[in-house]
C-alpha cells in the first residue's frame, strides 16, 4: 500500500483514522509512546535496539500482538486481516498480508497504532486487536534487492531473489515487486513403511525415499494518485507456481517396488482498484473492485508390477467483486458503516481417473459451478465511557448457487450474521474483552470436485451440493501489559456449529463407495489460546525477550459412519509456537532461536482413520546489519531434524459394520537446513 501519512489533516474526513488529538491528549506511557482510549501507539523509537529493516520486522515486535494474515475465502469482507496500512485495508486478496508488510521500508514507517477491544472509526473487522501502521510521506525512491541459498540435507542447493521498489513522482506514488526461487516439501524424506494385519503379522515393510519441491515466482505492481477529489489505487498481481513430487517405496527382501509421481502447476492473476474520497468533514466513501482468475493442473501417476493409476485434474476458477462502503463519524466516540458486496464465483472443474488403463468413474468429476452472492452490513463503534467501548455490526448474505455437469443442481442459501463485542480497559494496562457472533464460512470449491492421493491409494469424490457451517462463537479475553513492553493475552471460545463439513459416504448406484465432503450435523467446539510477550531483562538478560503462542482445541460430532461422538476431522488439538530474540547493538546484531511445536491432526473417512503428526520444527538463527542498508542472516531451519508421521487405519468396509483390514505407518524424516540470505536497500 502507498498512501500519504496525513493523520490530523484526515483524522476527520476519513473515520478509519484514530484522531491525532486524542493521542497527543493521552499521558504519556513510556517508552511506548501514546496510550488512549484502547489504542496504544508505538514509534520507530520502540523498535530501535532490534534495527528492523521492514514493517513486518516491527509488526512482529508488538507486544500481545499476533499477526493474522485472514482467510483464504471468497468474497472481500470475510478475508481480512489484522493490519491496516494507513487506515485501508489493503485491496488485495491473493497478496499476502506478510508479504505486504515485508515491502514496506521500516524507514517509511512513522508509527504503529494499535487498537485492543475497537475503536470509533475503526472497522474491526470481528478481530479483537487490529494494527494500523501509519507512513511517513516521503518523495524518495527506495528499494531491496536480497539473495537467499538454502542447503538441503539431500545435497538440493536452492536459491530465492527478492527485488522491490517504491517511490514518488510528485502526486503519483508506486511499488512493484518481484519475488522467486525454489523450496523444499518438508514432508517429504525418508523413512520406514510399515502395513500390520489386525493381529499385528506384518504385510508390508518397505523403505520410502521421497521428495517434494516448489518453484515459483510473483511479480506486484501498483500506482496510487488523487482523482477526483479522492484518492485512486490500482494494484496488480501474477503468480506461477510448479511443484513436483516423486516418491520410491522400496519393499525389504526384494518385494514389489512402488513409485508415484505428482506434478502441481498453478497459475493466479488479480487485478483490483480502490478509491476513497472524502464527502464531508465527517462522511467519506469507499469504493472496491478485484478480479481473481486462478488455473489449477494436477497430473499423478502410481505403478507397481501389479497396477498402473492415473489421476489428472484440471480447474479453472475466477472471482469478481465489488464493494461499496459509506462511513459517517457521529461525533468523536461514535461512527458508522454502512455497505454492501456483491460477488461471482465460477469453477470448472475436469478430473480423469484410470486403473490399468481402463478408465474409472468418478463422482463429481467434472463439475461447473457458479456462485452468486451479495452481502448487506451496518457497523457501528461507540466509546460508551471512557473505559468503555462497544462494537457491533449486522450482515446479511444471500446467495444462488447453480451446478452442471455430472451433478446438476439449484439452490439459494441467506444467512443474517449478527456481532456485538465489549471492551472494557479496567486501567490503562488492562483490558477484558467479550463478543458473540454468528459466523457462516464459505464453502471451498476444492471441495466440489474429486481429488487423489495416488500414493496412499485414497481418492476423494467431490460434493457441489454443500451448505456453510454456520457458527455462534461467544469469546472472552483478558489482556494484561506489563513492563517495558510485556504482555499477556488469555482467549477462551466457544462455538455451537450446524452443518459442520466433515466427511460422509457417497453409495453409487452400481454398489460402489466413496469417501465425500458432507454436511454431517451439529458438533461444538473449545478453544484455550495464550499469548505472551516476556522481555528478560529483569531476569539479567537485557535486549532478550521470549514470545509464545498457543492455542488447545476440543471438538465433538457424531460420526455420520458409526454414530458415535468424536472430534471435528483436521481440527488440530494443540497448536503452539515460541521465539527467542536476543538485540545487540553493540554488535548490531539479533540472534535467536525460533520453535514451531508439533501438532496432530485426524482425518474420519467412512472406511478409514488416519492422523499425521508433525514433530516441533526448530529454527536457531543469527543477523547482522554492518550498516543500516545491509542485512546478512544465516539460519539453520529443522535442527533438530524433525519429521513427520503418518498412520492409517483401514477397514474392510464402513468402519460400523466391517472389521480392521490393515494399519500402515510411516515414519518420514526430513534432514537439517542452512540458509543465507543477504539483503541490501537501496534509496531512502
Amino acid at each position: 500500500m502507498i498512501q500519504r501519512n496525513r493523520l490530523a489533516a484526515l483524522a476527520a474526513a476519513c473515520p478509519l483514522m484514530i484522531p491525532a488529538a486524542a493521542l497527543a491528549q493521552a499521558p504519556a506511557d513510556p517508552p511506548m509512546a501514546a496510550s488512549a482510549q484502547g489504542v496504544t501507539s508505538y514509534a520507530p523509537d520502540f523498535f530501535a535496539d532490534a534495527r528492523p529493516t521492514t514493517a513486518l520486522d516491527m509488526i512482529e515486535r508488538i507486544p500481545g500482538f499476533v499477526l493474522d494474515g485472514g482467510d483464504n475465502v471468497r468474497g472481500f469482507e470475510g478475508a481480512a486481516g489484522n493490519v491496516l496500512i494507513d487506515g485501508r485495508r489493503p485491496a488485495s486478496k491473493s497478496d499476502n498480508l506478510a508479504e505486504i508488510l515485508r515491502r514496506i521500508p521500516a524507514s517509511q514507517v512513522s508509527r504503529i497504532d494499535v487498537i485492543r477491544g475497537g475503536a470509533p472509526g475503526v472497522d474491526m473487522q470481528g478481530k479483537a486487536v487490529m494494527a494500523n501502521l501509519l507512513r511517513a510521506e516521503t518523495n524518495t525512491v527506495q528499494g531491496l534487492i536480497a539473495l537467499a541459498d538454502r542447503q538441503v540435507y539431500d545435497g538440493r542447493n536452492l536459491l530465492g531473489l527478492r527485488v522491490e521498489g517504491s517511490g514518488r513522482a510528485g502526486a503519483l506514488a508506486w511499488e512493484a515487486g518481484l519475488v522467486g526461487g525454489q523450496g523444499p516439501d518438508d514432508g517429504a524424506g525418508e523413512g520406514p513403511r510399515v502395513r500390520v494385519d489386525r493381529l499385528g503379522v506384518p504385510l508390508i515393510l518397505s523403505d520410502v525415499d521421497s521428495q517434494g519441491q516448489a518453484t515459483n515466482g510473483a511479480l506486484t505492481g501498483a500506482v496510487e494518485r488523487p482523482v477526483l477529489g479522492g484518492q485512486l489505487r490500482v494494484n496488480g498481481r501474477l503468480f506461477v507456481d510448479h511443484y513436483e513430487y516423486d516418491e520410491r517405496n522400496q519393499q525389504r527382501g526384494g518385494g514389489p517396488l512402488e513409485v508415484s509421481h505428482e506434478d502441481f502447476d498453478l497459475t493466479e492473476t488479480e487485478l483490483g482498484a480502490s478509491f476513497t474520497r472524502p464527502l464531508s468533514p465527517r462522511t467519506s466513501l469507499e469504493l472496491i473492485g478485484l478480479r481473481q482468475t486462478a488455473e489449477q493442473v494436477i497430473d499423478s501417476t502410481f505403478s507397481d508390477p501389479f497396477e498402473q493409476a492415473h489421476f489428472a485434474l484440471e480447474s479453472d476458477t475466477v472471482e469478481t467483486i465489488g464493494r461499496g462502503v459509506l462511513r459517517w463519524r457521529q461525533s468523536e466516540a461514535l461512527s458508522w458503516e454502512l455497505g454492501a458486496e456483491t460477488a461471482v464465483n465460477t469453477l470448472d472443474g475436469r478430473t480423469r481417473f484410470a486403473r490399468n488403463g481402463t478408465p474409472i468413474a468418478l463422482p463429481a468429476a467434472n463439475v461447473q459451478v457458479e456462485e452468486r452472492r451479495g452481502e448487506a452490513f451496518l457497523k457501528t463503534a461507540w466509546r460508551a465511557t471512557p473505559r468503555l467501548t462497544v462494537d457491533g455490526a449486522l450482515r446479511y448474505e444471500a446467495s444462488d448457487i447453480t451446478a452442471e455437469g455430472d451433478l446438476a443442481l439449484e439452490k439459494s442459501l441467506a444467512f443474517a450474521k449478527p456481532r456485538l463485542s465489549l471492551a472494557w480497559a479496567q486501567d490503562s494496562r488492562t483490558q477484558l474483552r467479550f463478543s458473540i457472533e454468528r459466523s457462516v464460512g464459505q464453502l471451498n470449491f476444492d471441495d466440489f470436485v474429486a481429488t487423489s492421493a495416488l500414493n496412499t491409494g485414497v481418492l476423494t469424490a467431490g460434493n457441489p451440493d454443500l451448505n456453510p457451517a454456520q457458527e455462534w462463537v461467544a469469546e472472552a479475553a483478558i489482556e494484561r501489559r506489563f513492563w517495558t513492553s510485556g504482555a499477556l493475552v488469555v482467549t477462551v471460545r466457544r462455538a455451537e456449529v450446524t452443518d459442520v463439513i466433515d466427511r460422509a459416504p457417497v453409495r453409487l448406484i452400481d454398489g460402489g463407495i466413496y469417501d465425500a465432503p458432507a454436511n454431517i450435523g451439529s458438533g461444538v467446539r473449545e478453544e484455550l489460546a495464550m499469548n505472551l510477550n516476556l522481555p528478560l531483562e529483569r531476569f539479567g538478560v537485557k535486549g532478550a525477550q521470549l514470545r509464545g503462542e498457543a492455542t488447545w482445541r476440543w471438538s465433538e460430532v457424531e460420526d455420520p459412519t458409526t454414530g458415535e461422538s468424536r472430534e471435528i476431522s483436521g481440527l488440530r488439538p494443540l497448536e503452539w509456537e515460541a521465539h527467542y530474540t536476543h538485540d545487540l547493538p553493540a554488535w548490531k546484531s539479533v540472534w535467536g532461536i525460533d520453535v514451531f511445536g508439533g501438532w496432530r491432526e485426524t482425518y474420519y473417512r467412512y472406511d478409514e482413520i488416519s492422523t499425521r503428526k508433525l514433530k516441533t520444527f526448530v529454527v536457531p538463527f543469527v543477523e547482522w546489519k554492518p550498516q543500516p542498508t545491509w542485512v546478512i542472516r544465516f539460519e539453520i531451519p529443522n535442527v533438530t531434524e524433525r519429521g513427520v508421521r503418518r498412520t492409517r487405519t483401514v477397514y474392510e468396509g464402513p468402519r460400523d459394520v466391517s472389521p480392521v483390514a490393515y494399519i500402515e505407518d510411516r515414519d518420514i524424516q526430513f534432514g537439517r537446513m542452512y540458509r543465507l540470505r543477504i539483503s541490501k536497500t537501496l534509496g531512502g
